[in-house]
């Protein structure tokens, strides 16, 4: 690889770590080690929020193919959005999906294996599902208390 193009890769990775940060884990739940984004927050507008991160999450997208990223790539990648958006509409649970699936850090982070594969280098991580299952329960009791709070 040039280092022209690996220079202009890197910079599309500095900029997508950025977003993916600021989209999926800018705000850390106090006494946790949770963190959720402006994605997940702004998913709780009923209707328009799940729609306003899928077109936040194109962004990615868009940059991988800048980058020059495979098709099975950006496959992979629109999957990971429709799978956000789609668990998003979920009531209660689908607001807990989208504070843990974070698509936009995976979408970076297949564009980053993909890179790496290039250089030689790999890695992977697990999906988190106890916390999913906590953040579910934890949403349904403050939307439970709210709806008894508001009667």
């Amino acid at each position: 690889m040039d280092e022209q193009r690996r220079a202009r890769q890197e910079a599309v990775l500095r900029r997508l770590d950025r977003f993916s940060r600021f989209t999926d884990s800018s705000l850390r739940i106090p006494f946790t080690r949770f963190e959720l984004g402006a994605e997940a927050l702004i998913g709780l507008i009923p209707g328009i929020g799940d729609l306003a991160g899928f077109v936040l999450s194109g962004y990615v997208l868009v940059e991988a193919r800048r980058a020059g990223a495979s098709g099975t790539t950006q496959r992979r990648m629109l999957r990971n959005m429709l799978i956000d958006f789609v668990g998003g509409l979920v009531p209660v649970v689908g607001d807990a999906f989208d504070a843990i699936y974070k698509a936009n850090t995976r979408n970076t982070r297949l564009l980053r294996a993909e890179l790496l594969r290039e250089l030689g280098r790999e890695e992977k991580k697990p999906f988190p599902w106890k916390t999913l299952v906590g953040l579910s329960l934890l949403f349904g009791l403050i939307s439970a208390l709210a709806l008894m709070a508001f009667r």
